[in-house]
């Protein structure tokens, strides 16, 4: 295999460069909100398609805004599927600048760096881009790639709105709504790099992770429902106190996730991150509780197991406290397994350069989970360092991406250099 090289002070020139646009001010650190077909992160996807031209690949724009540039080297099949790699480069509000940048940017330096070699791949290789991975905007996530995976319609897609306009207005108004639809699977495989956002790595002193599963979420939403009263003059023997019940939801989320997490493979977390209460003032007895619980692990049936605690313990509260419930998940993503030949590609690249590396689970969703459903997909980690994500304070070592970069390049010209049946 061709000795690459990779351009480390580019790859830091472009994610500091796209940390300009929808920069915010932080007391420490470096922000940016850039939110899917947003001003800013329109500028951020002129300023990355205009690279992926001086590069040389041939750019096209699907019609949710998914971008794809494509090179295919002269020893390459123009009709064989190509080896993929990318992210997104839409933010959460006030988030860090590593966050899909540095998988954008570090499959343009691979592919960059594969250019400047002598070796001859079999396949394209192409650097993507997806249009909302984050779910700030339109959607709940993975918007692009759920597209690209043929789980949403394009029709389905634009059609999804924030409120006050449509995904399809919005790429409009920035210009990029294109035509077609991106179709992963007609991709040999796919590579994703990314910030770890915890500090396993970190902590081990390890730069780089290579991600045997993404964990499975379901997101439910419960209403908890009692009766209103004046706080002074209800005894507490009369009262049916939903925001009391609620309480005790939050504490078994928590416990059962735990026990979970004690007992299987230690990847089980659950959530209670939102808690409306009403009337929510403080003379009145609290006559309604609304909440939205996030349940993950690697495993479906420790999903299953913290679901069936949270039935178990609404029906009790029914029971035992007089108040009604409700419980809906319309969120529910299944774990996903990395392929065992994408894993293995990236361990031996990491390995032949002297790079060391931990098998590791992501804790957080990804566009690959979804392209994982259609093709040969892995995910790889860099070190993240106190383990921020989603802030200012979110950073990676630069000396760490170009490492990790390093691998991923190996790892795309090992694929696209292999030939299959």
């Amino acid at each position: 295999m061709s000795q690459l090289s990779i351009d480390g002070e580019s790859l830091r020139a472009a994610i500091e460069q796209t940390a300009t646009f929808g920069a915010v001010d932080a007391a420490e650190g470096r922000g940016r909100t850039a939110l899917p077909a947003s001003e800013a992160n329109g500028a951020a996807r002129a300023y990355f398609c205009e690279r992926l031209r001086e590069a040389g690949l041939d750019v096209r724009v699907d019609a949710v805004g998914n971008i794809a540039g494509r090179w295919t080297p002269p020893s390459a099949d123009p009709e064989a599927d190509p080896v993929v790699a990318g992210s997104h480069l839409d933010s959460v509000p006030r988030g860090g600048i590593f966050d899909g940048v540095l998988g954008v940017y570090s499959a343009l330096e691979a592919v960059r760096a594969i250019q400047e070699s002598d070796a001859t791949p079999v396949r394209p290789l192409e650097v993507v881009c997806f249009t909302g991975e984050e779910g700030t905007r339109f959607a709940d996530g993975v918007l692009g790639s759920s597209v690209a995976t043929g789980k949403r319609s394009v029709e389905d897609a634009l059609a999804l709105s924030d409120g006050d306009t449509t995904l399809e207005a919005a790429l409009d108004a920035i210009g990029y709504r294109g035509t077609g639809r991106l179709d992963a699977s007609d991709w040999d495989a796919w590579l994703e790099l990314h910030i770890e956002q915890t500090t396993r790595l970190a902590d081990a002193g390890v730069p780089l992770g290579i991600v045997t599963d993404i964990t499975g979420t379901t997101r439910c939403h419960v209403t908890i429902t009692g009766e209103a009263d004046h706080s002074g003059t209800t005894a507490m023997d009369d009262r049916t106190d939903a925001l009391a019940a609620a309480s005790e939801l939050v504490l078994e989320v928590e416990r059962r996730a735990t026990e979970t997490a004690e007992t299987g493979t230690g990847t089980a977390v659950g959530t209670v991150g939102s808690l409306d209460v009403e009337p929510n003032v403080v003379n009145v007895v609290p006559g309604e509780a609304s909440l939205q619980l996030d349940i993950r692990a690697t495993d479906q049936r420790e999903i299953q197991r913290q679901l069936d605690a949270v039935r178990r313990l609404l029906d009790a509260l029914e029971r035992h406290r007089g108040v009604s419930t409700s419980l809906t998940c319309d969120y529910d993503v299944p774990p996903t397994a990395m392929s065992e030949r994408c894993q293995q590609t990236a361990a031996d690249a990491a390995a032949q350069r002297g790079i060391p590396t931990r098998r590791v689970h992501s804790g957080a969703g990804h566009d690959t989970m979804q392209v994982a459903t259609v093709t040969d997909a892995g995910l790889l980690f860099v070190a993240s360092e106190n383990g921020h994500s989603h802030s200012p304070k979110e950073l990676a070592r630069w000396e760490d991406c170009t490492a990790a970069t390093t691998v991923l390049a190996d790892a795309l010209l090992a694929l696209a250099t292999e030939t299959r049946t």
